[in-house]
Formats: C-alpha cells, sequence, structure tokens
C-alpha cells in the first residue's frame, strides 16, 4: 500500500507549449539518490515539458525522494516560466520494477505517458520529438527510441542501445510498416526508459502481471491493438552500472557460447506462462484484436511448449529440433539458428 504525498511546485506563468497533447512522466526510484538528481533536471529542461511529473518509489532507504523534489525547485527556480506539478507514491513495502510502474502510470493525468527510469539522462528535445509524431500520427499507441549507453559518471561506452540489443535493420522495418507484433513475438526491443504511450492504452494493458516486464508488456499490448513505431535516433543516455535492475550490454561471442551451453532450466515454461496471459489478456478484448494476432499467439506457444517439453539428452532432442526448424517456427518466434544451436547443445 503506497502513502500518497502531494507536492505542488508551482510558479506564476507557464511555459508556452507548441503541441496540444499534455505528458507525464512515470519515474520510478529505489535508492536511487546519486542520479536521481540529474535525471529531473534533464526531465525539466525539455523544450516541450511535462506538465506532471509523478515519483514512486519502491521503499527507498536513502534520500531520493527528497533528492528528486530538490533538483526539481531548483529547476524551476532557474527556468522562469516553467510549471510541473510533483506527486510522490511512497511504497512502504517493495513493489518490484513491474508493479512500481504499474502504480506510477496509473496515477498519471497526461495525454501521453513517458517512462522514466531514476538513473539516465534525457536529451533536450526527447519529448519534443516523440510528442510531435503523436499529433500527426492519431493512430499511435506506443513509440520508444535508441539510446546512448553510458557508464555511470556518463562517460560513452562507444555503443546505442539498440547495438546492444544485436536489433537488425529487419526488426526496426518490421516496425516502421506495422508489424510490431511479430517482432515483438519474437523478442523484446521496448525499453521503458526510451518510451512514450497514449494513457488510453491503459484501458487494456492494467493490471500488469507480474510475470512479465512493464515495458514489454505495454509494447506487445500496444502492437496488438494499435500502432507501434520506433525513432531510430538516440534520445537518451542510458546508464549503465552496478545497480541496474534492468541494462543493456551486448554479448560476448563466448557470452553467447557459454549461454548455448548453459542450463535452460525453466526458461520456456516461463516463456509459454507469459503467451499464455498475454492470450487471456487479448481474448479479453474481443474484436479490438485481430483473429490472425490471436492465432499467431496460439502458435507462439505451441512454440514454447515444445521447447520446454525437450528431453535432457541432447541425442534424442536431434530430431525433433530439426523437424521444428523446418516449419520455420524458431524463426518466427525466436532468433533463428541461434535457438536451433541452444535447444541442441544446452543442458538442462
Amino acid at each position: 500500500m503506497a502513502a500518497v504525498e502531494r507536492v505542488g511546485l508551482h510558479c506564476s506563468t507557464c511555459r508556452p507549449v507548441p503541441m496540444a497533447l499534455s505528458i507525464s512522466v512515470a519515474l520510478c526510484s529505489h535508492n536511487g539518490a546519486r542520479y536521481i538528481g540529474e535525471q529531473v533536471q534533464s526531465i525539466c529542461r525539455q523544450t516541450f515539458p511535462p506538465v506532471e511529473i509523478v515519483l514512486s518509489d519502491d521503499a527507498s532507504t536513502d534520500d531520493c525522494v527528497s533528492v528528486a523534489q530538490l533538483a526539481l525547485e531548483t529547476s524551476m527556480r532557474e527556468l522562469p516560466g516553467l510549471k510541473i506539478g510533483f506527486r510522490v507514491l511512497r511504497n512502504t513495502t517493495a513493489l518490484r520494477v513491474t508493479k512500481n510502474f504499474e502504480q506510477a502510470v496509473s496515477a498519471c493525468s497526461g495525454d501521453l505517458i513517458a517512462l522514466s527510469d531514476q538513473d539516465d539522462v534525457w536529451h533536450p528535445e526527447r519529448l519534443a520529438q516523440m510528442a510531435a509524431e503523436f499529433e500527426k500520427r492519431p493512430d499511435l499507441l506506443l513509440l520508444h527510441s535508441d539510446a546512448r549507453l553510458v557508464d555511470g559518471e556518463r562517460r560513452d561506452l562507444g555503443q546505442s542501445l539498440f547495438h546492444a540489443l544485436e536489433v537488425k535493420q529487419f526488426e526496426l522495418d518490421w516496425i516502421h510498416v506495422g508489424q510490431a507484433f511479430d517482432v515483438f513475438l519474437r523478442r523484446n526491443l521496448v525499453t521503458g526508459a526510451t518510451t512514450l504511450f497514449r494513457r488510453s492504452l491503459l484501458e487494456h494493458a492494467l493490471p500488469f502481471p507480474k510475470e512479465w516486464i512493464h515495458d514489454e508488456w505495454l509494447a506487445i499490448v500496444a502492437s496488438s491493438v494499435g500502432r507501434v513505431d520506433v525513432l531510430e535516433d538516440e534520445l537518451i543516455e542510458y546508464r549503465q552500472h552496478g545497480g541496474n535492475q534492468i541494462g543493456a550490454r551486448r554479448d560476448t561471442f563466448l557470452g553467447k557460447v557459454r549461454k548455448a551451453l548453459a542450463s535452460r532450466g525453466d526458461t520456456h515454461v516461463k516463456r509459454a506462462i507469459k503467451a499464455e496471459l498475454l492470450l487471456d489478456r487479448l481474448l479479453s478484448l474481443g474484436d479490438l484484436v485481430a483473429a490472425d494476432t490471436i492465432q499467431k499467439l496460439r502458435e507462439k506457444i505451441e512454440h514454447q511448449r515444445f521447447r520446454a517439453a525437450l528431453p535432457p539428452s541432447r541425442l534424442a532432442r536431434c530430431v525433433p529440433v530439426l523437424r521444428e526448424a523446418m516449419t520455420g517456427r524458431y524463426n518466427k518466434f525466436g532468433r533463428g539458428t541461434r535457438g536451433v544451436v541452444r535447444d541442441l547443445f544446452e543442458s538442462v
């Protein structure tokens, strides 16, 4: 249960804005005092600033909430005309990432909601550039972008988020032409820290299943009922450090080999359960979801169940894995040859 604290931080006049849509920022924190001030400052310095920041703090033991509030107060003194509401939700017991973000977005009132981690830095044009897409595209439900990876001190790590995730151009092209659902059935490419979405999406996405990460859930539900797109620009600095709850690092070749030989544990069982939860949600939405979307998801569930049921013996897996590969499902619902190799060689 969250204790709600309302803090009004307003100045006498509001900065003129060029667009009609309002933006709320859903900022989640947990012991983030080291970085959260810089992130709040970068939010305040947007050329198209949000109307509010909803900070949902997940049982922090440091002073990150007061650091965030001070950063906002300081920014508003330094930027005459800036007006941003500030609301704090304090969790006495930690909800963890997915449910903490669910709480934050549920409290937002803007037309658009920007997800924010506590330790990143936004480029000044981020919200303006993304909001402009929603202004001109009424069918757009969710938009995400690339990011620049930096270390704890904001030193450039020499790669983008999409590079770290090994995003392929065909995946971006599919998203651009309206096939985001097909991409997300293979793997999630949406990082919450880069995401902006219409608040109306929450009618279909709430509540978030605890088995899913909030960003991948929002993305695949949005792609099921509306349009998702991606900006290939790096619009934030995505900080990578020892305290990341979720980060992004590109695997080395040796790392990929280790994964291929590692135990699969209950990975595929969990993926099947997630797909089944998604199917239940999409079926509950009725005619909002196309029949072929439902059919693709049913096939995804069959594929995950097949992978979960593979025998312990590597030799005994050879024929069924090769048969499954010939159906095209490894390409349709995973990363193709990489999945085949893992299923042939990983331990159980």
